[in-house]
């Protein structure tokens, strides 16, 4: 083989007759973005792993359980040659040449006639790496360079900017419990683009920082709301900066739409005619306690956990939960917002038969360095609030999943 670099090429397979010799390991990774490709897949293999069996059994790919023969790539496209017999994949080479199919063998590269780069995909970009001197191919350095691309683009800290016009409009973008490494990859890009971010008190502060200093962060509990409500005034100005033709970032602790008012902007924006995307975020009421030790749900402890908001107290004629029912049942209860009115909610829940022992777990700015955890009881939780001078935010836990990491330790904060 000659020492020229590879020509690099993107295939359309989509409808294309592709064939895959070989159903272990090799196919198994490579498949899945052959069928994304659209490719008409024929694997011939008298074997496979459970998951290329999987997508066989889907109809994803057609199986035939048998062993190369010749002949079996005059109608191919494209072919990955990848069994356990060194002889059966030259001869299925030597036939690929002579059909003139383009064939990527997984034994010896040196011998095929295609590489299969390092790939990965940021929002409409798919990065695709390969090695120009063959005789020091090195898949580890073309996998990391592929993923710091990747990263870089994901995490805006490589800014290729568009240069096509960007709609604009409004994302609603849940940051996560607090950490700024728990925000979803999405997230983190979308707030690399923005023009303008508007955000929550308790969204990830941490995430503001490392914006660029042309990006407008605007306080949501500063903007004035004069003859408006608060959230009105913040909606209002979700469609100002929306019109202007900015890209707006409405910045949200947890999740938009876990007691985060998401849909309210939702419905306002939708009424002005604004684009707007809702993109998920990690809640607090799963992932507090679980940077505090406790798991919402066990294998023989608790078949269920329920959220409920703290914010309006159970004797108060606004109050939507049923908190006869929350008593009953036998699960996780975690509740949000609910620190200054936990001692009502705990006499509440007992009043209506919870047992006065029943564990309770306050976790005060999880995910952050600043987290701690108190514990109580339904019993004591009230007066252990006062004694620890425990503050918002923090994520209440009620139930025995409080008991069941006890012995193992609690895991630390991060640094």
């Amino acid at each position: 083989m000659s020492h020229h670099p590879a020509y690099p090429v993107g295939l359309r397979l989509s409808g294309r007759r592709v064939i895959v010799l070989g159903g272990g390991q090799v196919a198994q990774r490579r498949l899945p973005a052959l069928i994304a490709a659209g490719a008409d897949l024929v694997l011939v293999s008298p074997e496979a792993t459970p998951s290329v069996e999987a997508m066989a059994d889907a109809g994803e790919i057609t199986w035939e359980r048998r062993g190369y023969r010749d002949g079996d790539l005059a109608d191919a496209w494209y072919a990955l040659i990848a069994t356990s017999d060194t002889d059966a994949n030259r001869a299925a080479s030597a036939e690929a040449e002579r059909h003139r199919v383009w064939c990527v063998r997984s034994d010896d590269a040196d011998a095929a006639t295609a590489w299969t780069p390092a790939t990965g995909h940021s929002e409409g970009v798919t990065v695709a790496v390969l090695t120009t001197d063959a005789r020091g191919r090195d898949p580890r350095h073309t996998a990391a360079v592929r993923d710091a691309v990747v990263e870089g683009l994901r995490d805006g800290t490589l800014v290729a900017p568009h240069h096509r016009t960007r709609t604009p409009g409004v994302a609603l973008v849940g940051g996560g419990p607090g950490d700024p490494d728990l925000i979803t990859v999405r997230g983190r890009r979308l707030l690399a683009e923005a023009d303008v971010v508007i955000a929550d008190r308790l969204g990830p502060r941490d995430l503001l920082a490392e914006l660029p200093p042309h990006v407008e962060v605007i306080d949501a509990a500063k903007i004035p709301y004069g003859r408006f409500m608060a959230q009105e005034a913040i909606n209002n100005a979700l469609i100002e900066h929306a019109r202007k033709g900015r890209s707006v970032v409405r910045l949200k602790g947890g999740d938009p739409y876990v007691f985060g008012r998401g849909m309210e902007e939702v419905q306002a924006l939708a009424e002005a005619g604004i684009v707007c995307t809702v993109v998920p975020g990690i809640s607090s009421s799963i992932s507090v306690p679980g940077a505090a030790g406790i798991p919402v749900t066990h294998r023989g402890v608790a078949h269920e956990f329920t959220v409920v908001s703290g914010h309006v107290a159970p004797d108060d004629a606004r109050s939507l939960v049923d908190w006869r029912a929350l008593a009953a049942l036998t699960g996780t209860l975690v509740i949000l917002m609910g620190v200054d009115k936990i001692g009502r909610i705990a006499e509440t829940l007992v009043a209506h038969g919870k047992s006065p022992d029943t564990p309770v777990a306050l976790v005060q700015e999880g995910t952050t360095a600043a987290q701690r955890r108190v514990d109580a009881t339904l019993s004591t939780v009230a007066e252990t609030v006062r004694a620890q001078d425990v503050r918002p935010p923090a994520v209440i836990v009620i139930g025995e999943v409080v008991s069941v990491g006890a012995a193992f330790g609690q895991p630390e904060p991060p640094e």
